[in-house]
């Protein structure tokens, strides 16, 4: 249940903020493809099971409207703090899914109470599933996944995934998946609409 310290730790949810004003500032700076300005049109959010005091940056997701009439396309950046339209944060998803291996009901009550009690058996086999069978035909990873030698295991995502990365801390490591995972975040991220 350490993993359990990094779900509450302010200075990590800050780090993934910086990450994400970043990623929406180069966006924003190639502006849109047919030549106009984009201009922020940012989502609201009402994320789950985060510390009680994420602070206002966790209330919107970052998003831009071009500014040109007839066009307006959006451009809606990666992210390393949302997990495309999931209300809960991208680093609960991961997290508790890998927490999940071997659930039990002692174990899920701690979980609860840790994050809100805002997290149910359903919501964690639901990312699961994902896990194991949305995730991997999705054409994000199916490209990703050569990547890596030897192959991921697939029965043990996203444990097995965050295994691959290296750092001195589970924060970096969870951080180098988050940013791993980003291109599946921005606009176009349908495979995340499952589960």
């Amino acid at each position: 249940m350490y993993h359990t310290r990094l779900l509450n730790n302010r200075t990590f949810y800050e780090t993934l903020t910086r990450f994400d004003e970043s990623l929406a500032a180069e966006v924003r700076a190639q502006g849109c493809g047919c030549g106009g300005r984009l201009h922020r049109a940012d989502y609201p959010r009402k994320p789950r099971a985060g510390p009680a005091d994420l602070g206002p940056a966790y209330d919107r997701r970052h998003s831009f409207c071009c500014d040109r009439e007839g066009c307006r396309r959006r451009a809606t950046p990666a992210s390393l703090r949302f997990l495309g339209r999931r209300v809960y944060l991208g680093v609960v998803v991961v997290l508790v899914s890998i927490m999940a291996h071997g659930l039990t009901g002692t174990r899920l009550t701690r979980l609860r109470d840790e994050l809100g009690g805002s997290l149910s058996v359903r919501t964690i086999q639901r990312w699961r599933t994902w896990w194991r069978e949305a995730f991997p035909r999705s054409p994000f990873w199916r490209q990703a996944r050569g990547w890596f030698a030897p192959p991921v295991n697939r029965a043990c995502l996203p444990a097995a995934l965050l295994q691959r990365f290296r750092g001195s801390t589970l924060g970096i490591r969870v951080r180098l998946l988050l940013a791993f995972l980003a291109p599946l975040t921005g606009v176009g991220a349908s495979s995340l609409r499952a589960g």
